[in-house]
C-alpha cells in the first residue's frame, strides 16, 4: 500500500510539474478564432516556448524564443476583458488570439483592415462573419491622447461594440504589453475593447489539435 501510494503522488507531483511548465490540455469555448480555431477543438499547449514562469513570480526563464506578429497565443485575459460579476467571484479565464501588435507599435484599423505602423497588413488567415455592414467609429474622445488613455484602461468595453469594430486607432502599444485580434474578427472580443494585453498574462502557443480526430494536426 505504501508503495502504491508513493507510486501515486509521485505520479501526481510530475503531472503538477508538466502541466505548470510545460503542456497544457485546453478547449477552444467560442467562434473568435474561425476558421483557424473552431469551437470544441481540443489542443495541447506548449507554455515552454516563451520561457518557465518561476513560481509566485511574473518573471520567465529559458526562453527559447521572442513573441512575434502573427503568433497564436493563449493567455489569461486580463481583469479589464472580465465582467462586474467575474471580478467578484475572482473568476480566471484562458483566452486564445492572434498577436498583431507589438510594444511600440501604432495599430489602426481602417474600413476593416489591420493597419500597423501605417502599413496594411496581408491575414490570410481571418474571417468575417458580417462583411456587408462597415461600421464607422464614434467621436468619444476629443484628443488622441484621451482615446489613448480610455483605450489603455480597459473603457471600450463600456461601449457598443459596433462603435470600435471596424475601424479603430490609432493607438501606441505600451512598452512590455501586446495588441491581440480574434481571427474571426467580427466576433471576437479583444485588444480592441479590453485593451493592450500585458506580458505576464501570456501562457504558450497552440502545439497541436488532438481532437476531434478529423481536426488532428498543427493550426498557424
Amino acid at each position: 500500500d505504501l508503495d502504491w501510494a508513493e507510486t501515486g503522488w509521485v505520479s501526481l507531483l510530475a503531472a503538477s510539474v508538466i502541466m505548470y511548465c510545460f503542456i497544457q490540455a485546453f478547449k477552444i469555448p467560442t467562434g473568435s478564432m474561425r476558421m483557424t480555431l473552431v469551437e470544441g477543438d481540443h489542443l495541447f499547449v506548449n507554455k515552454f516556448i516563451y520561457g518557465i514562469r518561476i513560481p509566485f513570480t511574473e518573471k520567465h526563464i529559458l526562453k527559447l524564443k521572442k513573441i512575434q506578429r502573427k503568433d497564436v497565443i493563449i493567455f489569461n485575459c486580463p481583469v479589464e476583458a472580465l465582467s462586474a460579476e467575474e471580478r467578484e467571484k475572482r473568476i480566471q479565464k484562458d483566452f486564445i488570439k492572434r498577436c498583431v501588435g507589438l510594444p511600440g507599435d501604432k495599430v489602426e484599423i481602417k474600413n476593416k483592415v489591420l493597419y500597423i505602423n501605417d502599413q496594411p497588413q496581408s491575414e490570410p488567415y481571418i474571417n468575417f462573419e458580417d462583411v456587408e455592414n462597415i461600421f464607422q467609429t464614434q467621436k468619444f474622445y476629443k484628443t488622441n491622447q484621451e482615446y489613448q488613455r480610455a483605450w489603455e484602461q480597459g473603457r471600450f468595453t463600456e461601449l457598443p461594440p459596433i462603435f470600435i469594430r471596424d475601424n479603430f486607432g490609432p493607438v501606441i502599444i505600451p512598452l512590455g504589453h501586446y495588441f491581440v485580434l480574434g481571427d474571426n474578427r467580427d466576433k471576437s472580443f479583444d485588444s480592441r475593447f479590453w485593451g493592450p494585453l500585458e506580458e505576464k498574462h501570456i501562457k504558450g502557443v497552440p502545439l497541436i489539435v488532438y481532437w476531434p480526430i478529423n481536426r488532428l494536426g498543427v493550426r498557424k
